[in-house]
């Protein structure tokens, strides 16, 4: 197996630009695989908390269950739990949300995947 040095120096000596465009996608698409591998996996029905990267900032640190994902799996709705719908409801810097008084859980649509944290292991873990 060559070394990375070796490797390197074969990808910088390339001149034929579709040679060094199949590197390029190949290193892209390892770089995908690796990245879902560290992943952890999303699925309906986990319960999970929103993390702090997410905006707006009144949707941070809320807990609940994750919901149905788009259709590329890089969102999913988001249930509260019932503290997380009375903390969202009483938020005052929540002014995108309208949470009905009598309501016990809140539906938020299109968190991103990376924003949501699982609190739960999986079922077969």
């Amino acid at each position: 197996m060559p070394t990375f040095a070796e490797i390197r120096a074969h990808v910088a000596a390339l001149t034929d630009v579709d040679a060094l465009t199949a590197v390029q996608e190949t290193a892209a698409a390892r770089l995908v695989e690796l990245d879902a591998a560290q992943r952890p996996v999303i699925l309906p029905g986990r319960t999970a908390r929103i993390n702090t990267t997410i905006r707006p900032a009144c949707l941070r640190r809320l807990t609940g269950t994750v919901g149905q994902p788009n259709t590329t799996g890089s969102r999913f709705d988001f249930v509260l739990d019932e503290d997380s719908t009375q903390q969202l409801r009483n938020d005052p810097h929540n002014t995108r949300f309208t949470v009905r008084k009598d309501q016990t859980r809140y539906r938020i649509p299109k968190v991103p995947a990376a924003c949501i944290e699982l609190t739960n292991p999986p079922a077969d873990a």
